[in-house]
């Protein structure tokens, strides 16, 4: 059972031609709704492929009897679930340019719950966007410990950052995540990566580097055609964390990663076009051998 950690959110999805200075405006071309949130992505992620999940979160009491609990009923995905009726259950807003740049507003909502919750001992945890202080918590009492800032990054201290370093197994960013967390830390790549027994930094259409006891892999990625990039990182992880759960290679692991990253990036959405084993080992075989 892999127990995942941080948001469920209702993710509005935007499309515009740049992102705007401050004080000035756009055009919005395109705007869809959709089931988000990065541990729910995760966990959903891990439900389709076949494993065992369950997704530590916090809804508000809007959140019972909608599309989107059925959604995870349908998945078999279970639930740790911290509720507040008074809250709103987060929802997330990402603008998304031609270039592919992207910026995102997020409205917390039920998560504030994270804030004054006290979490048991996981024994295979994941962490995604969560509240530092509970995220350390869990860290300090896990088994077996993964994380990745996500969004909320701006919300650790360099303490909060040294305490879990201190406690993870696997430490997963994208390239802006890893610069400030390397930033905080005065800290370049390798000795970010050097304080975690593994680290993988993705990056985007250059693939993604995977830092094993200090030895750096890159594995490439894989050419699709990218209709929107939202939830690449969060199948990813699903797919690596599946990988890894059934004990395979850590490389093997990261492109299990990758393949699953590129069925997300085709469809517009972040649990739309999620694989199904068979559908990622198919597309593994093509790429990988």
């Amino acid at each position: 059972m892999i127990h995942v950690v941080g948001h469920t959110a209702t993710d509005h999805i935007f499309r515009v031609p740049h992102l705007p200075d401050a004080n000035t405006s756009t055009q919005i071309l395109d705007h869809q709704i959709f089931f988000g949130g990065g541990a729910a992505n995760i966990a959903v992620g891990i439900a389709v492929l076949g494993g065992e999940s369950t997704l530590v979160s916090a809804v508000g009491g809007d959140f019972a009897g909608t599309e989107y609990d059925r959604w995870l009923d349908s998945h078999q995905v279970g639930r740790f679930f911290y509720i507040e009726e008074e809250a709103h259950t987060p929802l997330a807003c990402m603008f998304t340019d031609t270039k592919e740049d992207q910026i995102t507003f997020f409205e917390w909502g039920a998560s504030e719950a994270f804030t004054k919750a006290d979490p048991p001992a996981f024994d295979f945890v994941h962490m995604a966007t969560a509240d530092p202080s509970y995220n350390v918590k869990v860290a300090e009492r896990a088994g077996f410990a993964s994380f990745d800032p996500g969004q909320d990054i701006h919300k650790y201290s360099a303490e909060q950052f040294e305490q879990l370093l201190d406690s993870i197994d696997i430490l997963f960013a994208n390239r802006y995540e890893a610069e400030i967390m390397a930033g905080v830390l005065k800290h370049t790549e390798e000795e970010l990566s050097g304080r975690v027994p593994v680290a993988i930094f993705t990056q985007g259409k250059d693939g993604s580097r995977l830092y094993e006891d200090g030895v750096l892999t890159v594995i490439p990625s894989v050419p699709v055609t990218l209709v929107d990039p939202t939830g690449a990182g969060d199948a990813y992880r699903a797919g690596f964390l599946t990988a890894y759960q059934k004990q395979m290679p850590l490389t093997d692991c990261c492109r299990i990663g990758t393949v699953c990253s590129s069925f997300v990036i085709e469809r517009v959405g972040c649990q739309t076009n999620l694989p199904s084993w068979d559908q990622m080992q198919e597309r593994l075989r093509k790429y990988f051998g």
